[in-house]
Parts: structure tokens; C-alpha cells; sequence
């Protein structure tokens, strides 16, 4: 078994860390870069900022904000929100991200996964993926969840491992925010048919939903918000309880 990763979400809105629960009722959480100081600290293994109005509100990632988080940090940083075109990801590369999440522009433009791939390399490249189980099954969603698509969840992650995408960053619109745990059994199929990694998100709220999500769920990575911002769980007691659970963590 590969080791675990736990990796803290930096949703921003405005400047300013938020959190919301099913995707609205945004909060404040706190300052970006002294988080990310914080997390970098306490043994997180990567760090995502997710700028998640930048496609609805039809602007660029704040390249400042990049910069000063990723001169604050030692860990991997994955950015993502209204990338799209290669200009853009060779902006945020050299602004310090280490990794590129798309979502809304890959939907419009799959080519772009093609692009990323090819220009910069797979690692680079995380597709994420808002997704909300309807009557239909689990669809995609564009624009910060504003928007549903025809696309499903489990085809459209294919076609994107196959295009070139390194990583799957699955959200669950449903399990958002709800502190209830992960949607482990669509993560599981995810796990079936995906040869690459899988980071779960949406639904975090204890030690335990943690533990579920990579025994039962089968993620690689799990991505949580509000359980680290607001102090409920700390980053290095929770790795020691899964290394007590048997599963292998990143030191």
C-alpha cells in the first residue's frame, strides 16, 4: 500500500479563506497564507488553494496570493479556479504551485487536459471534479457547483486519466460540509476503474470518516477544510490515529 496523504483545502473567496456547506453559506476561516504556514507545519503532505469564484466571476486566480502562500510553505501546492489555457498554468507555476487543478474549463475544453499533459507533464495536471449523486446518477458540475452538466462522474474521470490527467479530485456535492464522512462507495467504483490517484473531498467531519475513506473509500489522498481550519481535528494527532489503524501515512 502507497502511503496516505492528508491534504488541507484552502477554498478562497475575496482574498480570504471560506467555507460553506453543500457548496453556499460561505464563512470566513481565516487568513490564506498563515494557514497554509500553519498546515506546512503541522505535517500536512500537500496543500490545495481553490480561488472557487474565479470561473463564475469569469477572472484569474490571484497570482499574488500564490506567491506569498508558496514562499510560506515546504509541502506540494495545488492551485486551481479560472485556468484556461496553457498561460495560465505557466503563470501559476512560476508563481510557486507545484500542481494544477481544472474543472470547469476541462468540462468546456477537454482538450485542455491534453494540453496540460503534454505541455508541463501528467503531475501537474489534477482534474477535479464537483459531482452530486441525482436521480441519474452522479453528475458533474460547473462553476463552483452552480451549474450541472451532462457529464458522469465515472466517464468523464476516465476520459480524463486517458487524456493525461495525474490526478482525480472528486468532491462530493452531497457530503459537502456535512461532517457526516466521505462518499466512499462512489469513490470506491472511482478506485475500480481509475489507475491513477484519487483525492476524496466533501464530508470530513472525524478521525474515523479519515480512516473510512481510505479503507473503504480506497483514496490515495484525503482533502478536508472547516475539521482543520476551525481547530476540530489537528493535522498530527490524526495521522498518528491512522498509522494506529494500520494505514501506512506519509512521515
Amino acid at each position: 500500500m502507497l502511503a496516505k496523504r492528508i491534504v488541507p483545502c484552502l477554498d478562497i473567496k475575496d482574498g480570504q479563506t471560506v467555507k460553506g456547506t453543500n457548496f453556499v453559506n460561505l464563512r470566513q476561516a481565516g487568513d490564506p497564507v498563515e494557514l497554509g504556514r500553519a498546515y506546512s507545519e503541522q505535517g500536512a503532505d500537500e496543500l490545495v488553494f481553490l480561488d472557487i469564484t474565479a470561473s463564475h466571476e469569469g477572472r484569474k486566480t490571484f497570482t499574488e496570493l500564490v506567491k506569498r502562500i508558496a514562499a510560506n510553505i515546504n509541502i506540494p501546492f495545488t492551485v486551481g479556479g479560472g485556468i484556461n489555457e496553457l498561460s495560465d498554468v505557466d503563470r501559476l507555476l512560476n508563481a510557486g504551485a507545484d500542481k494544477i487543478s481544472i474543472n470547469s474549463s476541462a468540462i468546456r475544453n477537454p482538450r485542455l487536459v491534453d494540453e496540460i499533459a503534454k505541455n508541463f507533464g501528467s503531475q501537474v495536471c489534477v482534474l477535479a471534479v464537483d459531482a452530486k449523486q441525482t436521480e441519474n446518477g452522479w453528475k458533474c458540475y460547473l462553476n463552483g457547483g452552480r451549474i450541472e452538466t451532462d457529464k458522469d462522474l465515472f466517464e468523464w474521470t476516465k476520459e480524463a486519466q486517458e487524456r493525461g490527467a495525474g490526478e482525480i479530485l472528486f468532491t462530493s456535492m452531497n457530503h459537502d460540509g456535512v461532517k457526516t464522512g466521505y462518499a466512499n462507495e462512489a469513490l470506491a467504483a472511482l478506485a475500480g476503474q481509475l489507475s491513477i490517484p484519487i483525492i476524496a473531498s466533501g464530508g470530513a467531519g472525524s478521525k474515523e470518516h479519515f480512516r473510512d475513506v481510505f479503507l473503504q473509500g480506497k483514496a490515495d489522498a484525503a482533502l478536508a477544510a472547516s475539521v482543520f481550519h476551525f481547530g476540530e481535528i489537528k493535522i498530527p494527532d490524526l495521522k498518528s490515529y491512522l498509522c494506529g489503524e494500520g494505514i501506512i501515512m506519509r512521515k
